[in-house]
């Protein structure tokens, strides 16, 4: 079993910052792509920022320039270091991972899983 546990959400106000992690346990052979979603009420779940196993990173148009998406590969953390937050990015924030699991040791078998955190909710007032 694999899982993702996010913390760091909150009440902030606008224009302050707030950090999101994302710890992922469990039987982990590697983690692969990484990302963050966000679902405001009434709204879909959307694409924030995410970041490739090589380090590589994308981020939503609404948020280029105020969000940055880290990993400490040691650990199987990765963050969200939100600045200048505005009254529209609050949502639930959700964690989003590519798992590689191992399935037997001898003879080595894989399989990919998508995990997904519980989610977080991030307010930002006016």
């Amino acid at each position: 079993q694999v899982q993702l546990v996010e913390s760091g959400g909150g009440l902030v106000q606008a224009g302050g910052s707030l950090r999101l992690s994302c710890a992922a346990s469990g039987s982990i052979f590697s983690i692969n792509g990484m990302g963050w979603y966000r679902q405001a009420p009434g709204k879909q779940r959307d694409l924030v920022a995410i970041i490739t196993s090589g380090g590589g990173t994308d981020y939503a148009d609404s948020v280029k320039g105020r969000f940055t998406i880290s990993r400490a590969n040691a650990k199987n953390i990765f963050s969200l270091q939100m600045n200048s937050l505005k009254p529209e990015d609050t949502a639930v924030y959700y964690c989003y991972a590519v798992v590689v699991t191992t399935i037997t040791a001898v003879p080595p078998t894989y399989r990919s899983l998508e995990v997904w955190g519980q989610g977080t909710l991030v307010t930002v007032s006016s």
